[in-house]
Parts: structure tokens; sequence; C-alpha cells
């Protein structure tokens, strides 16, 4: 029998043609989709770079406002927003994920542990400018801290808090339940089970919680206007601990708002590159987190 008259057992059928060609065309459209996510960021720091290049060096970022703001650097506002953001992880961090332990752990499946569980999803859809106000209230009114950087401080941790507490609850439950059992068998109490394999194998997914938080507290002007940030403050140059906790302290976000609306003559390269320092930071800060979050998930071995 010749070999060309051999029936092709294998030969690609009119549907799976059909499936290729639609699988194709799929790819096809998420790719456009993924590319015009990325364009309109590539599009935004591409400007802001070109309209802050004039006065984008490294003298704008170490020297302190001068001459009423119109010229000078941002280093008080850089070192308030680090303060800030700082301060408010240190609160928010270990609170959050304390917290989502003892929802995803200990809590049982009854209407008080759901309620609560509701109120954190409710209070990550609350405004900022509702957070200022309960800040204003709570922290300066109420606790006597005043208008400080502890104050606004308190503010940001109780705004990204349930940011922290729905990321961390997600890392744990992706732990395998095997991985508890296998514990609890050999005699580990719940505690011990948590602190040497939940956690470690969680902690990849609690970074994206502190990450995100980063992201919006440094990025947040109603909350430390209302609280604790300042239109000018006098600093020294290139001080690294200009501010007590007690004291206001400049942000770059206010300082960012204050050169757009309330400073006449401001060079615009000025405010476009306190916009590019800001989101520089912001950036810089989130891939140092990727960038821990990733080796921590390779060194996974499941």
């Amino acid at each position: 029998m010749d070999r060309s008259e051999t029936p092709r057992r294998f030969q690609r059928s009119p549907y799976g043609a059909r499936k290729e060609a639609a699988e194709r065309r799929a790819r096809w459209v998420l790719g456009v989709m993924a590319g015009c996510m990325v364009a309109p960021l590539v599009a935004i720091v591409g400007y802001l770079l070109w309209r802050a290049w004039p006065s984008l060096h490294l003298e704008f970022l170490l020297d302190i406002p001068r001459d009423h703001m119109r010229a000078g650097g941002i280093w008080p506002a850089f070192v308030g927003t680090v303060y800030l953001v700082g301060l408010s992880l240190a609160v928010a961090a270990p609170i959050g994920v304390l917290a989502a332990v003892y929802l995803n752990e200990y809590a049982r499946d009854n209407w008080l542990n759901r309620l609560i569980q509701l109120a954190v999803i409710n209070l990550a859809g609350v405004p900022s400018i509702v957070h200022a106000l309960f800040g204003l209230g709570a922290f300066v009114y109420g606790a006597r801290l005043g208008y400080s950087v502890l104050a606004a401080s308190l503010t940001l941790a109780i705004m990204t808090l349930p940011v922290i507490i729905a990321s961390t609850r997600e890392a744990l439950a992706a732990v395998p339940m095997a991985f508890r059992e296998a514990c609890w068998n050999v005699g580990a109490t719940r505690w011990q089970t948590i602190r040497a394999v939940v956690l470690p194998n969680a902690i990849s997914g609690i970074l994206t919680g502190v990450i995100l938080q980063v992201s919006r507290a440094a990025g947040e002007t109603a909350p430390i206007m209302f609280t604790g940030a300042v239109f000018y403050k006098a600093v020294e140059r290139g001080d690294l601990f200009p501010y007590h906790l007690k004291e206001q302290c400049m942000a770059l976000s206010m300082h960012l708002y204050t050169l757009a609306t309330q400073v006449p003559g401001v060079p615009e390269s000025m405010t476009y590159a306190t916009a590019v320092v800001l989101l520089g930071t912001v950036l810089l800060v989130n891939a140092t987190a990727i960038g821990v979050r990733i080796w921590m998930r390779n060194r996974k071995r499941w």
C-alpha cells in the first residue's frame, strides 16, 4: 500500500482548526486589553518626566523650599512622607496581620465573626475624607494628640487596616490545610503551627497587602491635612530627624496640592517634579516589596 494513501490519524480536523483560531483570537484580545492597561501608565509617567525634567535633579530632593516655595527643593516634605508612611505601617501591619490570623485560624463561623468580616469589607470602602474626620475627632481631640505626626500616622493606619486584613486572610487561606493537619498530628499546638508553618508560607501574600498600604498611605492628602500636615515648616537642609511625633510635618501629597493651588508664580516644572518624586518613592517601595515577595515565594517547596 502506498504510504501516501495511509490515513493520517493525527491530521487536524475542522473542529480542531476552529478551536485553534478561537484560541488565537482570545490571546490577541487579552493581549490588547493588557496593553490598554499598561499604555496609560507609561504615558502618564513619560509625560510627568518630560514636564519635570528641568527641575528633576538631586539638589531638588535634598534642598529645602525657598522664596516662599517658588524655589529650592522638597526635603522637608519627602522626610515627612517617610515618617507618616513608616509609622502608619508600623501600626497597621502587626494589627492587621494578627486580626487576619484570628479571623482565619481561630474564629468560629458564627454571626459575630461574620459581622466583623462584613465590617472590615465595608471599612475598606469608606472615603478617605471620612477617615480624616474620624482621625480629627478620635486622635486630635479625643486622644489629645493634637495636630501631629502621630495623629496623622494613626489615621492612615486605620484607613489602610482593611486592605492588610483582607489580603492576609487570602494568603492564609491559600496555605493547604494538609500542612496544618500534619503539624497537629505530631503534637504541635495551633499557635505553633501558625507561627512555624502557616505564616512563613503566607508571607509573600501578606506583603501584597503591605504594598497596597504603602501606596495608599503615601498618596492620601485629606487624612493628613485634617490631622497633621502643615503648609510649611522650617527644617535644616538634609536633616534626617526634623520632626517630633507631637509636631506637625510637611508631606509630598500636601506639598503638591499646595504648589498647584496655593502658591502663585511657581515654576511648572517644580510641580511636576514633586509628583515624579512622590510616584518614584511609591514605585521604589513597591518594587522592593515585590522583590522580597518573589524571593520568598521561590523558597517555597510546594
